[in-house]
């Protein structure tokens, strides 16, 4: 077999048992590529900041596909990917804390379920949540700049947390501050 950008060349030869080992192949090389860029591009940022630019255009891809890519490659180191699930599974938990994301990955490889299958039992309860959260107090929103909120969020993911429970945990740590010098 010889693979080219354009397609696969399939000698006149191929027997069937060599015809399905090659779909097997495939089909770990395409589920795997997503996680092999991610890590390629984790790897360009830390090593080769000043050519990252360069090299996410060389790649042809999507800028905004790699950068997902790396995003999940980040927050998943290789040791808790799941080899029973897709690049896709852990993509749909990726904005979840460690142990949450553990816990879905969990179900989801008990019960075989599909990325689809997972997305709508993630729905499903972030509603649950939603609902829950209406009936406790909600604060006011508040407009900032959008380069405040990217910034934010990256402080939360460096916490390895969400950025709305990072939020509170940042007010509250200010409120407590704030408290006891009054008291003081």
């Amino acid at each position: 077999m010889l693979i080219s950008r354009v397609g696969l060349h399939i000698p006149p030869s191929l027997t069937y048992t060599g015809w399905e080992r090659t779909g097997a192949q495939l089909a770990r090389i395409f589920d795997s590529s997503a996680w092999c860029l991610g890590d390629w591009l984790v790897c360009g940022q830390e090593n080769y900041a000043d050519r990252y630019v360069r090299a996410v255009e060389a790649a042809g891809l999507d800028y905004q596909t790699l950068r997902n890519y790396a995003w999940v490659a980040r927050r998943f180191p290789l040791e808790r990917r799941r080899e029973l699930l897709s690049f896709q599974h852990h993509a749909e938990v990726a904005s979840l804390v460690p142990g949450e994301q553990d816990r879905w990955l969990d179900r989801a490889e008990k019960g075989r379920w599909s990325r689809n299958e997972l997305r709508r039992w993630l729905r499903g309860t972030r509603l649950d949540k939603k609902a829950a959260a209406e009936a406790t107090s909600m604060i006011p929103r508040v407009a900032v700049a959008a380069e405040r909120v990217e910034r934010w969020r990256a402080a939360a993911q460096r916490a390895d947390d969400q950025l709305e429970n990072w939020m509170v945990l940042i007010l509250d740590r200010a409120a407590e501050d704030v408290l006891s010098t009054e008291s003081t």
